[in-house]
């Protein structure tokens, strides 16, 4: 069966119960608007800053959802950073041990906020070594869980909770959202935000935003089918480097996004330096592609509300120096 007559594996109850394993232990984090940036795109966006989440990244919700759920004596994990700090800080909160693997390149911010967080770190070549044989190989051999990064129903639902918040926080002040825009690596948080924003705002179009030579989303949507990306592909969006979709988290795009939409890395830290000025935010390069989507033109803003999902702000401070430094 095709993933748009199957079963969808994460339902708009997930989302709900994982918002209550995480309420009181993930931040609510606010709702941010700016009249420099409605001006640029003629519109009103609406910014979700999930820096300010615990380990400065929405992949807590979903790493806390998932071992609050399983409740395992141990977890294994593999990530670029933050589904690694991510669980690594549940871990922590739950008295369990974690052990991460980490590409051995990955941000010095990203590595060393893994170890303080208190898990064992397991680096690898993301050029020649396999992340997913290699955490395999630790979880048969331990007895730990292994908690995926994105293709799983509880780290999908978990990240669904930034879009049921974003509905809810963008209905208390008058806002009826047209779009949502979404960054995508593996599908995992748009895929969850996707169940909660079309059970609660019907109509609205969900867009997963990608890095240029990144678009596996993009280009399998339109493909109707799971197509990889090429193998020597490079962005500086380093959490959104995910080979392809996942098989679950494609099912569910496939059927409830409106498309993927594409921006290059001079559009990414256009974005970052504009909230940086306005917003006040430090943002990752992946964090910053769905922002950097609207203010780029990828999609009709003009007398529209849309939603952003800003994802995380985990970036080393030479590289954001840098960033800053080329509006000069």
């Amino acid at each position: 069966m095709s993933a748009l007559t199957t079963e969808l594996p994460v339902r708009f109850a997930d989302v709900e119960a994982a918002a209550e394993r995480l309420r009181g232990v993930a931040v609510t984090t606010p709702l941010l608007e700016s009249e420099a940036l409605n001006a640029l795109v003629g519109g009103r966006l609406l910014i979700k800053p999930e820096p300010l989440q615990r380990t400065g990244s929405f992949k807590f919700r979903g790493a806390y959802n998932a071992i609050a759920a399983l409740r395992p004596p141990a977890v294994v994990a593999y990530s670029s950073g933050n589904h690694a700090q991510g669980v690594a800080l549940a871990a922590r909160l739950l008295g369990i041990s974690a052990t991460i693997v980490m590409p051995a390149d990955a941000p010095r911010t990203k590595l060393d906020g893994t170890r303080a967080l208190g898990a064992a770190v397991v680096t690898y070549d993301r050029a020649t070594d396999d992340r997913e044989a290699i955490g395999r190989e630790i979880a048969e051999r331990t007895g730990a869980v292994l908690i995926r990064p994105y293709d799983e129903p509880l780290i999908m639902a978990g990240q669904g909770t930034v879009g049921l918040e974003l509905a809810e926080q963008a209905a208390r002040i008058g806002g009826r959202l047209d779009a949502a825009l979404v960054c995508c690596g593996g599908g995992g948080l748009v895929a969850g935000c996707a169940v909660a924003l079309t059970h609660e705002v019907p109509g609205i179009e969900v867009y997963a935003v990608e890095p240029e030579g990144f678009d596996d989303t993009a280009r399998s949507l339109a493909a109707g089918q799971r197509l990889r990306n090429a193998v020597d592909a490079r962005s500086f969006c380093d959490a959104l480097l995910a080979p392809m979709p996942g098989e679950l988290t494609f099912a569910v795009n496939a059927r409830l996004l409106a498309g993927g939409l594409v921006v290059t890395d001079a559009e990414v830290a256009s974005a970052m330096r504009l909230a940086f000025r306005h917003l006040k935010l430090v943002i990752e390069p992946g964090g910053a592609v769905a922002l950097a989507a609207a203010l780029a033109g990828k999609l009709p803003t003009r007398d529209r509300t849309i939603g952003i999902v800003v994802s995380g702000g985990n970036v080393d401070a030479e590289l954001f120096a840098d960033v800053l430094g080329r509006a000069a």
